[in-house]
């Protein structure tokens, strides 16, 4: 009787890992305890021990989100405390605009990878403890720059907005595929021309978009508008 070959044990980082890839390969309406299991050759109840229920489920997948965040925009810190100015995604870098651009930047293409995870992040009840590094490293740099707290405690709220909302859908995708005409378009152009024109006139490559208008170019010009506009409250206290 040939030796059964020992299954790798369970582990909540497994359970998250898979979670995540099934967000990723399905969406996350396919995230499901059962769905799980069978990636992991499991019962479902063998995933309680780890994760009590759905929600915990995708509590962690917003945690592990947040820690490749962190890998990838706080690498080379020193995650003990404060990171020092320039170090994290460009540990070259010594303007403050640039540090926090290229950590933004990072975020971006984590969410990038992971589609499902901006409504995810912006809508969960329970801040991961792993935020707060991202809080920290943020307002660490921007003190080190000449800001006072409130104006940091802003950029926090800036930034995240801009983050998690910049990359929701702004338009339906579906949208132009309801059985409108060639007519109706026509129509609907010449009453409003300029936002017909507008709509002529702006492309967006999808290849770089988590939305029909978020493309990286959109992304990086709305980014440099917030960080720029901070700068002038720079020394005021």
């Amino acid at each position: 009787m040939p030796a059964r070959t020992a299954k790798t044990p369970l582990s909540r980082e497994r359970i998250l890992a898979a979670a995540t890839a099934i967000a990723d390969a399905e969406g996350l309406a396919a995230v499901t305890m059962r769905r799980v299991a069978e990636a992991l050759d499991c019962e479902a109840m063998s995933l309680y021990y780890y994760v009590k229920d759905k929600s915990q489920l995708l509590s962690g997948l917003v945690e592990t989100v947040i820690d490749q965040i962190i890998a990838d925009t706080l690498a080379g810190a020193d995650q003990s405390g404060p990171p020092e100015l320039g170090q994290g995604a460009n540990p070259s870098a010594t303007d403050w605009r640039e540090v926090v651009g290229n950590r933004c930047l990072g975020a971006r293409r984590v969410m990038l990878r992971h589609p499902w995870a901006p409504s995810l992040v912006a809508g969960t009840a329970v801040v991961p403890p792993n935020t707060y590094l991202v809080f920290e490293a943020l307002v660490g740099t921007m003190i080190e720059a000449g800001f006072s707290y409130e104006t940091a405690h802003r950029a926090i709220h800036s930034l995240g907005s801009m983050l998690m909302g910049f990359t929701q859908e702004i338009f339906e995708p579906d949208a132009a595929e309801d059985g409108t005409t060639a007519e109706e378009m026509a129509a609907m152009a010449a009453a409003f021309p300029h936002l017909g024109a507008l709509a002529g006139s702006v492309t967006h490559d999808q290849t770089d978009s988590l939305g029909v208008c978020d493309t990286q170019s959109e992304f990086e010009f709305t980014l440099n508008l917030v960080l720029n506009g901070l700068d002038g409250f720079r020394g005021n206290k």
